[in-house]
């Protein structure tokens, strides 16, 4: 992935100024509040318009069609926010696979078997014929996660991923996320520090409209105090603010 002289705006005022980054592998994005990491993200995956250049793969995502650009990359937002109220579980999850879909034809029987198979995986396959509208908070996350999934594209952004799970769920998805971070490259958006700490990746911190790339060092207790303005301590594989 390579951002150039990447700026976000809305209604002329700018959120994100002169982004630039290259780097080829998983990242986490992390940031205050309002700074604009689901902003950006939203402009990676085509959903905003944009100045300067975003190249995935050596493409700049601004030409490409649609269908090419879902293979590309997909975005889970943080919560479901919009869906027709009879649709199941399984049908939504079958939307992943529209980018390989052949005009006028249904979904193949190997569409649908990935899909049960995803829904297996993540222990979800008994709300196959549920409705939406029925789903927990925390179970329409998993059915979201579910749909990026089948659609296969190399990127996947997880926008606050774990923010609808409890521990249990969220041990789930982590133990799901370390296996695809194999074959896809993952870019993580999250509050959770100790996620983001445990994991290790590399991070691209927001602040003020304006981004750094960190490819280590980015957990010491010092830097972490000065990007977030708080005493953070670090003991025994743990991290956290020093609450006083």
């Amino acid at each position: 992935m390579r951002l150039s002289a990447l700026t976000l705006a809305y209604t002329n005022t700018p959120i994100l100024e002169n982004i630039e980054l290259q780097y080829e592998g998983s990242f986490s994005i992390l940031g205050a509040n309002g700074s604009g990491k689901s902003t950006l993200a939203k402009a990676l995956c085509g959903l905003l318009a944009y100045s300067g250049s975003i190249l995935l793969g050596g493409l700049e995502l601004g030409e490409m069609e649609p269908k090419e650009r879902a293979k590309k990359i997909a975005y889970i937002p943080s919560k479901m926010q919009s869906f027709e109220e009879f649709t199941t579980v399984e049908e939504f999850v079958l939307l992943g696979r529209y980018p390989y879909k052949t005009s006028f034809k249904d979904y193949t029987d190997a569409d649908r078997d990935m899909v049960k198979s995803m829904l297996e995986e993540l222990s979800i396959s008994h709300l196959s014929n549920s409705n939406l509208d029925a789903l927990s908070s925390g179970q329409q996350q998993l059915v979201l996660i579910s749909q990026a999934l089948v659609q296969e594209s190399d990127y996947i952004i997880f926008d606050e991923p774990t923010a609808n799970l409890d521990p249990k769920n969220t041990g789930l998805f982590l133990q799901e996320f370390k296996k695809l971070r194999e074959k896809y490259t993952t870019i993580l958006i999250t509050h959770d520090i100790q996620l983001a700490f445990h994991l290790d990746d590399p991070v691209l911190f927001i602040k003020e409209g304006n981004a750094r790339f960190y490819e280590s060092g980015f957990f010491e207790e010092e830097l972490l105090a000065r990007a977030y303005g708080v005493p953070f301590k670090k003991e025994k594989g743990m991290i956290g603010i020093e609450y006083v």
